[in-house]
C-alpha cells in the first residue's frame, strides 16, 4: 500500500512574509527621536533667546538661588542674597545659566513628551520628575557652595565634572524609572 500525497495545501513558510520596510517596522523608535529632538531643539533655542533668558530664566534661576540661600541659612552659613549671587564671609557665587537645572529639565521633558505614553501619564511624570531635577540641583548649589567656602580647591572640578554630571545623569535615570515604571502600559500575560 502506498501512501498518497495529502490533499491539504503546504503551509507557507513564516520567513517568506514580505520584509516590512526599516522605518515601517522602527515606526514608534523614529517617531520618538524625531519628537525629542524637535523638543530638545526648541528648547534650547528657546534659551538662546535674549527676551526668554531675560524674562523667564533669569528670574527662575534667582529663585533657584534664592531657595540655596534659605537651605544655606537653615544650615547656618549666615547668607546674604543679591539677584543670583549667593555670598558669605568665606565665599560667593553666582547662579548662571546651567547651573539652574534648567537643560536638564529640557531633556527630560523632551523625553517625557516623546514617549508614547498617556497625557496622564506624561502630566504627572513632568510635574513630579521636574519637582525632582529642581530638588537634586538645590543639593547641587547647596554643596557646591558648601565645597567652595570649605574646600575651594575642589570646587572647579565639583562644579563643572561632578555635578553637572550627576544632575544630568539623574534626569536620564529619572526618565528610564518613569518609562518603566508608570508610562509603559501593563501587558497582560500570554496564557501558556
Amino acid at each position: 500500500m502506498s501512501k498518497s500525497s495529502s490533499s491539504k495545501p503546504p503551509k507557507p513558510d513564516e520567513s517568506s512574509a514580505p520584509p516590512q520596510s526599516f522605518w515601517r517596522a522602527r515606526r514608534q523608535e523614529i517617531m520618538f527621536l524625531a519628537v525629542f529632538i524637535l523638543i530638545l531643539g526648541g528648547g534650547f533655542t528657546l534659551l538662546s533667546v535674549n527676551w526668554v533668558n531675560d524674562n523667564a530664566i533669569e528670574p527662575f534661576t534667582a529663585g533657584v538661588a534664592k531657595a540655596s540661600g534659605i537651605a544655606l541659612n537653615l544650615i547656618g552659613q549666615d547668607i546674604e542674597m543679591q539677584g543670583t549671587i549667593i555670598r558669605n564671609k568665606r565665599f560667593a557665587v553666582n547662579i548662571k545659566n546651567g547651573c539652574n537645572g534648567v537643560e536638564t529639565m529640557i531633556i527630560f521633558l523632551g523625553a517625557v513628551l516623546a514617549f508614547p505614553a498617556s497625557w496622564k501619564a506624561r502630566g504627572i511624570g513632568l510635574f513630579l520628575g521636574l519637582l525632582a531635577i529642581q530638588f537634586v540641583n538645590l543639593i547641587r548649589v547647596v554643596a557646591l557652595f558648601l565645597t567652595g567656602s570649605y574646600y575651594p580647591k575642589f570646587f572647579d572640578s565639583s562644579h563643572t565634572v561632578v555635578w553637572q554630571t550627576l544632575v544630568i545623569l539623574f534626569g536620564v535615570v529619572l526618565w528610564i524609572f518613569w518609562a518603566n515604571r508608570f508610562a509603559t502600559p501593563k501587558r497582560a500575560l500570554a496564557p501558556e
